[in-house]
Parts: C-alpha cells; sequence; structure tokens
C-alpha cells in the first residue's frame, strides 16, 4: 500500500506491505526501508516497537484536525492515497498534457470550448447525457484546449477520449 502523508507539515512518500509474521510490517519511508512490530491494542492505540524501542501512538483520526498523540507529543497529519480522486485532482498534471476521458458510456449533450481556447482548471469543457442525467467534465488545469475530438450528439463509450488540454 502506498500513501502520501503530510506529518509536522512534512509530506513523506510511504509504502507499507506486511512482514513474514504476523504483526510485522516493513515500511518504505522516502526510500528509507523501517521494520515495525505494530499491535493494535484497541480502535486507535497502536503499539509500536523500532529498533528495540517500544512507542504507544493515539490517532485521533475523528477530529477536524487529525492528531497523533506520541508520548506527551501532539503531531497533526493527514495521509491521501494516491488511488484517490481528490489525491489526483490536486496532483493532475501541471506538465504535459492533460487528456479528458468519458468516465461513463452516453451521448455529447453540449461542447462548452473551442479547439485552441483558453481554459481555467476546473472549468467545464464537455457535458456526457447518461441514462438521463447530465454530467459536465472539467479541465484538470489550466491551459489550451489542444484536440477536441467530440461534437454535440456524438455517442461515447467510457474511456473514450473526448479532449486534451496542455
Amino acid at each position: 500500500m502506498k500513501l502520501e502523508i503530510e506529518i509536522g507539515g512534512q509530506t513523506r512518500e510511504v509504502a507499507i506491505e506486511a512482514g513474514e509474521a504476523p504483526g510485522l510490517w516493513r515500511a518504505l519511508i522516502d526510500g528509507e526501508a523501517v521494520e515495525a512490530d505494530a499491535r493494535l491494542l484497541r480502535p486507535g492505540v497502536l503499539s509500536l516497537l523500532i529498533d528495540g524501542c517500544s512507542h504507544r501512538v493515539v490517532l485521533d483520526a475523528d477530529s477536524a484536525d487529525p492528531t497523533l498523540h506520541l508520548g506527551a507529543r501532539r503531531i497533526p497529519y493527514t495521509v491521501e492515497d494516491p488511488r484517490s480522486l481528490r489525491f489526483r485532482r490536486r496532483h493532475a498534471g501541471a506538465e504535459g498534457p492533460a487528456v479528458i476521458k468519458a468516465s461513463m458510456p452516453g451521448r455529447v449533450a453540449r461542447v462548452l470550448v473551442e479547439k485552441g481556447q483558453a481554459v481555467a482548471a476546473h472549468q467545464g469543457v464537455v457535458v456526457i447525457e447518461a441514462m438521463k442525467m447530465q454530467n459536465e467534465l472539467k479541465s484538470p488545469k489550466e491551459g489550451r484546449v489542444a484536440d477536441l475530438r467530440v461534437a454535440p450528439g456524438d455517442t461515447v463509450a467510457s474511456g473514450d477520449v473526448l479532449a486534451v488540454i496542455e
């Protein structure tokens, strides 16, 4: 499992995998390997044994500002899964072309831009009608419409490329 964790104001890439025995875990934190024996004492409370040092960790994940309690230290944190929509939107490629694909089969109801037109991030580009509902597909970044591959009335399949933003 790969995650992006912001802890104490610093963002770290973390990959976690199960070790050879129950409770043993191997993590790569910014490329550095760490092995830990982790036990769940009760929901939200972990006992960690790392390099012979014991740590009691309390996760306060339900509050508006998630906090990790490590001894007397309170450390704010956020966890983002690269597979999540929010992560992908936040990390939409600032460099290189961005492809807008049909998320479902349907009919193109409206095209809101023209080829060559400048667009803002999250500006509507194409409206797809599927199952009597209209879904506006938006530009993932600021740029210019480099390619527009559909017109109103076209039928599209899931995954078809509708437009390219550069």
